[in-house]
């Protein structure tokens, strides 16, 4: 669950982002640096990240601040679900990643579906949108939103990409070591629970 200074941090961030933006005043300008520089030690400070990439990742973007989308892919096959294994930690996800502009989500889970298990898919329909701040991934400092796509093969065959070493079917009892950045096991639980019921609802934090 998101940790106090954590949720300190992003919003002092989105503050003095908003504020770079849209202010005209000298003085005011120079304020919201100092806001932003102040998420930039406050996340260098409790995590082992190195300054410069906070300064990239967390504090370089401009305008509004809004929340990322992880747009994840839920392939069902004989029982078991679609899994791939990251390069970044050697561990099991969800296929799936950032949204990117000027696709839409089902657009976005097709590509990220084929390029990181080889698999051609068929979007059916939506099936939930997490906030992570609710779930128990590491800290992170995005807000981000997930929504899962449940979709189904059309074409393709298991295969490795650019950020993937493999692909495979696991079942709810004998999940691989997850990649819990990207996935955590009770939402992998809940989406064979929401696949075994038939259940058309749609999960929303």
């Amino acid at each position: 669950m998101q940790l106090k200074w954590l949720e300190w941090a992003k919003q002092i961030q989105s503050i003095s982002q908003a504020g770079l933006a849209y202010s005209k005043d000298i003085y005011d300008l120079d304020r919201f640096e100092q806001l932003r520089n102040l998420s930039i030690e406050i996340m260098n400070t409790y995590t082992d990240v190195e300054i410069d990439k906070i300064k990239t990742l967390f504090a370089s973007e401009t305008g509004y601040a809004t929340p990322k989308v992880d747009v994840r892919g839920v392939v069902f096959h004989e029982g078991k679900i679609l899994m791939v294994k990251e390069r970044l930690d050697n561990a099991w996800a969800l296929p799936g990643g950032w949204a990117d502009i000027g696709l839409s989500p089902k657009e976005v889970v097709v590509k990220e579906i084929q390029e990181e298990s080889g698999y051609i898919v068929k979007p059916i329909r939506l099936l939930g949108i997490l906030d992570k701040k609710f779930h128990h991934h590491p800290p992170s400092p995005f807000h981000v939103y997930k929504i899962f796509i449940h979709c189904e093969i059309t074409g393709g065959e298991a295969t490795g990409g650019m950020e993937t070493l493999e692909a495979g079917f696991f079942d709810e009892d004998h999940l691989p070591e997850l990649s819990v950045e990207r996935n955590t096991e009770q939402q992998i639980k809940s989406l064979f629970l929401q696949m075994k019921s038939g259940s058309q609802d749609v999960f929303v934090d």
